[in-house]
């Protein structure tokens, strides 16, 4: 992708996350995001099929740079810029914290649920990936199915909690916990 496609696909997310913050999901037309991000109609469906996708897509931006950070490498520039600690779920929670673009007005909005289910959906395959931190001598008696949906679950609903009580703690305080109740 050069420069410009890039440009444009973030003009879209960034139009779009707004359009979020303000207003449900359903409500939301494709015309109001290409108003938003001064792009035409043709740009639009050149990067997105449907706003369903454009959805699908900006939760594969997080979620492309965090595998990224667990040597899965996606084949394009990603939104988020940082250095990744150790834990992949610490380096996660440090970007909700920093809300980088924007990405707790999704958590916290009225279409929190639809994220969260794209977030969830995406975090099965994190928490896959990192399935042997959670090895224990009790949950290898579990059908792995049930083991990653109970992880995926408890990381949602962590990070739910955390932003429900104003993200007092650290990400650091957050991951710990999560660890713990596992």
């Amino acid at each position: 992708m050069d420069r410009r496609q890039r440009k444009t696909r973030e003009a879209i997310f960034r139009a779009f996350i707004s359009l979020l913050s303000e207003k449900d999901f359903e409500q939301i037309t494709v015309a109001e995001i290409i108003e938003a991000a001064d792009v035409g109609r043709a740009t639009f469906y050149a990067h997105f099929e449907t706003k369903d996708s454009l959805l699908k897509e900006l939760c594969g931006e997080l979620f492309c740079h965090i595998f990224d950070a667990t040597g899965r490498h996606c084949d394009h520039r990603h939104i988020f810029d940082c250095t990744a600690p150790d834990s992949v779920f610490l380096h996660l929670l440090q970007h909700l914290q920093k809300n980088d673009n924007n990405i707790l007005d999704l958590l916290s909005s009225r279409n929190n649920e639809l994220f969260l289910r794209y977030f969830k959906n995406n975090l099965v395959k994190l928490v896959e990936s990192q399935l042997p931190l959670f090895e224990s001598e009790k949950s290898r008696k579990l059908p792995e199915s049930y083991r990653i949906n109970h992880i995926t679950s408890t990381f949602v609903e962590t990070v739910r909690w955390w932003i429900d009580n104003g993200k007092k703690e650290s990400p650091e305080v957050i991951a710990e916990y999560f660890f713990l109740a596992l």
